[in-house]
């Protein structure tokens, strides 16, 4: 596949960005870069690639997110490398196509070639819409997936309004056939959620995470995240001091701490296979601060990147300890497992029948605080939503 046909060169004369042996461990020094000059880069080594998609075509209220990608570039650009930095290309920017759907077609064929080759996609947006185009990436690799969105919002939206990128999440609900195992929220806040989008979360046994719930303590949000084959991240869900580049920014949501720390745990997580920013806006942006922050959250995933072990349960037999938890009168058993390598949990779901589409769900991670849930007799409602997918009760 020629991937150079599908992407606009990067021009680093637009980005003022230059190279002095001053500054020779910045990262844009160590990219691998679709320039004129350069062409296309070899991705046979690449493990991350930073795709530009300027698409807006259906952006809710947000015209001008489109010229976001080279603004976040610039910044990132700017910032000094890892020590022991992954091989990382940037393949420019996605040339978008007459409508919204022609985008989406052809990036979804982009992202499957990437996700297929192990190449992780740092998609920067861009509408949030463009996740769905993310998710039948996966659709075409016939795998069923997880999605984990951080959020202000569920954008389920409305089927009798015309698509936006604030109802992507109704429209992957309905494609048929559905290759969605669960999507997560983290950071939504109440009052601008309908009580029938909550409901309709319950019913189909999604997990979501208020913004109040994932601040009193951010290590909770790590096993939702580390559950994840998708992070999409509405830069809505950071509060408008932190981050002013975003027509739909309030004054609450993460602060660019907590962003960026919840951005390395999606680096760390060995599922998660993309990860998307979106609605950033350079027209309301403030002294870049947003692109700045952007620059930094993909700084902060590659960290996490740098670090991942592939120690799940499902994927090794051993280097695990192995806990057997009866509950209720032996109604239940739950089986947990603590990698002896990373010290995180994870929790396995039993079904008789196993559906080989989900065998990646039935070991689900998990914290210390559901194992000590269960030896309380009280059954961990993330064992308990998973197993109601599995195996509806």
């Amino acid at each position: 596949m020629n991937l150079s046909l599908y992407f606009n060169p990067v021009i680093p004369e637009e980005l003022d960005f230059f190279t002095s042996n001053e500054r020779n461990n910045l990262i844009g020094n160590h990219l691998l870069i679709h320039t004129d000059e350069q062409h296309f880069p070899s991705l046979d080594t690449v493990k991350l690639a930073l795709l530009g998609v300027p698409e807006e075509k259906n952006a809710y209220n947000n015209m001008g997110c489109s010229e976001a990608p080279d603004k976040v570039r610039k910044q990132f650009y700017q910032l000094f490398k890892h020590q022991e930095m992954p091989p990382i290309a940037d393949l420019g920017n996605f040339k978008t196509g007459k409508t919204a759907n022609d985008t989406y077609i052809a990036l979804q064929t982009i992202l499957s070639h990437l996700i297929e080759n192990n190449i992780i996609p740092i998609i920067i947006g861009g509408s949030q819409d463009i996740t769905f185009a993310n998710y039948t990436a996966y659709e075409q690799l016939k795998q069923v997936i997880n999605i984990v969105a951080i959020d202000s919002r569920f954008d389920i939206g409305n089927e009798e309004l015309p698509f936006k990128s604030n109802s992507y999440l109704h429209k992957i609900i309905l494609r048929q056939p559905n290759f969605l195992f669960n999507y997560s929220n983290i950071g939504y806040q109440t009052y601008y959620v309908d009580n029938d989008e909550i409901a309709l979360m319950d019913k189909l046994y999604f997990d979501a995470c208020r913004l109040g719930e994932a601040q009193e303590d951010l290590i909770n949000c790590e096993p939702l995240i580390r559950n994840a084959d998708i992070l999409t991240l509405d830069m809505s869900a950071i509060r408008f001091s932190d981050s002013p580049g975003c027509k739909h920014a309030s004054p609450n949501g993460f602060n660019g701490k907590e962003i960026c720390q919840l951005s390395r745990y999606a680096g760390v997580n060995h599922k998660l296979s993309s990860f998307g920013i979106y609605e950033y806006n350079p027209s309301f942006d403030i002294a870049d601060q947003s692109a700045k922050l952007i620059a930094q959250i993909i700084w902060y995933f590659i960290d996490g990147f740098i670090i991942r072990q592939k120690d799940a349960p499902d994927i090794i037999k051993n280097n695990f300890f192995k806990y057997f938890v009866s509950l209720h009168d032996n109604a239940y058993e739950i089986i947990f497992y603590k990698s002896k390598i990373s010290g995180l949990w994870w929790m396995e779901v039993p079904c008789e029948n196993k559906n080989p589409a989900y065998s990646r769900h039935y070991i689900v991670p998990c914290s210390l605080k559901d194992y000590e849930t269960a030896c309380r007799n009280e059954i961990p409602e993330r064992w308990f939503q998973t197993l109601k997918k599995i195996k509806p009760i």
